[in-house]
């Protein structure tokens, strides 16, 4: 996936340095980095060859891609604060995501509130990849593929599609995650 360079530290400037983050800098941060993951994974879906019929199947692609990075994100901040604190950063977070999908989809459908479907498809996803493996700080096979899966019913199984799910699991999906790892430490330290 060729992300961009990603910013993930702060600026170390008097602003920067007056005061210390709190959760909704941080998920301000996390929400922007997993944003441009997700985003240039659906792009990397497209430049594969893999078939939009629609501006909202894209934009459902990238849902998918943000409800798995919320959930890994959920997952690495789980040593890193307590349970009472990821729960409030992981809210603020789907929050965050769902302000950037809200503007996106105006900008890309016009007029309306985006944000409650988008909310009860994360809230949708989250609980069943809750269920799911993750080993060693790595999303398990069952969990890249219920990723895939969910991708591959958006697109839909024609004969460039049905392969999907593959290219989920073995590249966009350990990219996305990759990514997602090597910034998330910066954000919250």
């Amino acid at each position: 996936m060729p992300v961009k360079r990603i910013k993930s530290n702060w600026h170390q400037t008097e602003r920067n340095i007056a005061r210390e983050k709190d959760f909704d800098d941080r998920a301000s941060a996390l929400a922007f980095i997993i944003w441009r993951i997700a985003l240039e994974g659906a792009k990397d879906l497209h430049r594969e060859r893999y078939n939009y019929a629609s501006d909202p199947q894209r934009a459902a692609v990238i849902a998918e891609f943000v409800s798995f990075l919320i959930h890994c994100s959920d997952r690495l901040v789980y040593d890193m604060v307590d349970n009472e604190e990821r729960e409030v950063f992981v809210n603020l977070l789907g929050r965050r995501l769902a302000d950037h999908m809200q503007d996106n989809l105006v900008d890309l459908f016009g007029p309306g509130d985006y944000r409650p479907s988008f909310i009860a498809n994360l809230n949708e996803r989250l609980t069943t990849y809750a269920t799911l493996t993750f080993r060693a700080g790595e999303p398990g096979y069952d969990m890249l593929r219920f990723f895939g899966d969910r991708v591959l019913r958006i697109l839909g199984s024609d004969q460039t599609n049905k392969w999907v799910i593959d290219q989920i699991m073995e590249q966009a999906g350990p990219d996305a995650f990759k990514h997602l790892k090597k910034n998330l430490p910066n954000v919250m330290a």
